[in-house]
C-alpha cells in the first residue's frame, strides 16, 4: 500500500516538465505550489501559497519573488495542493476497496 505523501515524493523526483502532481518552491521568502502543465498548455502555473495569485513558472524561475503575479479569484497554492492531495487519497481508498 503506497501513502499520498509517497506518491508525492516519487513525483518530485521527475524534472519539472514531466512531473503530474503539484509541488511547492520557495525563493527568497515566497513559497508557490507549481500546477504540472497541461498538454495543451506552454507553461505551467505557479500559485502563492497562501494567496489568491499565480504567475507563469517561466517568470517564477528567472525572476523568483520579482515575478509578476496576477491576481486569481479563486485559487491559491494551498487549494491546489488540497485539491491534488484529496483527488489521490479517492484513488487509493478506490483501488484499495475493490
Amino acid at each position: 500500500m503506497i501513502t499520498v505523501d509517497e506518491l508525492f515524493a516519487d513525483d518530485r523526483r521527475n524534472p519539472p516538465p514531466e512531473r503530474s502532481l503539484p509541488w511547492q518552491e520557495t525563493r527568497g521568502g515566497v513559497t508557490v505550489v507549481v500546477e504540472p502543465k497541461p498538454h495543451w498548455a506552454e507553461d505551467m502555473t505557479a500559485f502563492r501559497l497562501t494567496d489568491r495569485a499565480y504567475c507563469y513558472y517561466a517568470d517564477w524561475t528567472l525572476n523568483g519573488p520579482r515575478a509578476r503575479f496576477f491576481r486569481h479569484p479563486e485559487t491559491s497554492g494551498e487549494a491546489v495542493m488540497a485539491k491534488a492531495r484529496a483527488m489521490i487519497a479517492r484513488e487509493i481508498v478506490g483501488r484499495w476497496r475493490t
